[in-house]
């Protein structure tokens, strides 16, 4: 599958977004090393932020299905230009993928910025860091 494939399921899911407060459609699509793609949405909560980001989405339904390994993603959302993901979900990807893993940013317009893992999240906090000598 390619890059172009894993942006059209991230633009088919994002119609699905729960957004009736900020109106900010967003979809996600992750690629797992086994080539299985897994698809997220934003669902907003009138409770902020106790919303969920659609790359957390995608992930959720990716370890759902007992994987947990990334290789490819792509994030799409109606705006001017390519919106990088939050914080806590460029985390969540870092959790999941290697710092090489690419990210393809989009719009509904069809521009694209494709970036990194580590490029999105630099200084990593990784499971390294909890150990012990």
């Amino acid at each position: 599958m390619t890059t172009n494939a894993l942006i059209e399921a991230a633009r088919a899911v994002r119609e699905n977004a729960y957004a009736p407060y900020s109106r900010f459609k967003v979809g996600a699509a992750v690629r797992t090393s086994s080539g299985a793609i897994y698809v997220g949405c934003n669902v907003e909560n009138v409770a902020y932020p106790e919303g969920t980001c659609a790359e957390a989405g995608a992930l959720a339904a990716m370890a759902a299905a007992g994987e947990y390994e990334i290789v490819e993603v792509a994030v799409i959302a109606d705006s001017p230009e390519p919106v990088p993901c939050c914080g806590g979900c460029r985390q969540k990807l870092a959790e999941f993928g290697t710092i090489s893993v690419p990210v393809t940013l989009a719009t509904i317009d069809g521009a694209t910025l494709t970036t990194t893992v580590g490029d999105l999240l630099p200084g990593t906090f990784t499971a390294e860091h909890m150990e012990r000598s």
